[in-house]
This record gives structure tokens, sequence and C-alpha cells, in this order.
């Protein structure tokens, strides 16, 4: 079965579109090291995003992490 694959286009337009909103993050930090954060999408820029966690820290990933599967967003409600 075929894997469905997003462009950076697409993925840009799905998180402008998430912005402002609660979103489940799961983040590969490398090494076996897998972080779950609740977040708020706070800015969309060109080349990268950021999220406000619910400690107050602003974290900044690109695109690609995305594109990649090194950052998986799941919305919440």
């Amino acid at each position: 079965m075929r894997k469905i694959v997003y462009g950076l286009d697409d993925i840009k337009t799905k998180i402008s579109a998430m912005k402002g909103q609660n979103v489940q993050m799961q983040i590969n930090r490398g090494r076996k090291r897998i972080e779950n954060v609740t977040a708020t999408i706070k800015d969309v820029y060109p080349s990268v995003f950021t999220i406000k966690t619910a400690d107050e820290k602003l974290q900044t990933f690109s695109y690609f992490d995305v594109l990649c599967g090194n950052v998986v967003l799941n919305e919440t409600i």
C-alpha cells in the first residue's frame, strides 16, 4: 500500500490553518528520546513555525521536521 506523502506547501497551509490552536505534538529528539508536548502554535513564518508550551517556553521547528516525521502534530479539542 502506498504511503500518503504531503509536500512542504501542503504542510505549511495545514500549520497556518492551525495557528492559535492547541495541538498535541510528538517530538523525536534523537537517540530514542521522544517527547510528548501540548502546545499552541504561536507564529507561522516562511520556513519555520513557533509554538508556546504549557510552561511558557517558546520552541521553533521547521516544516521539514514535520515532513520527515521528526515532529507529529495532532489537533486537541
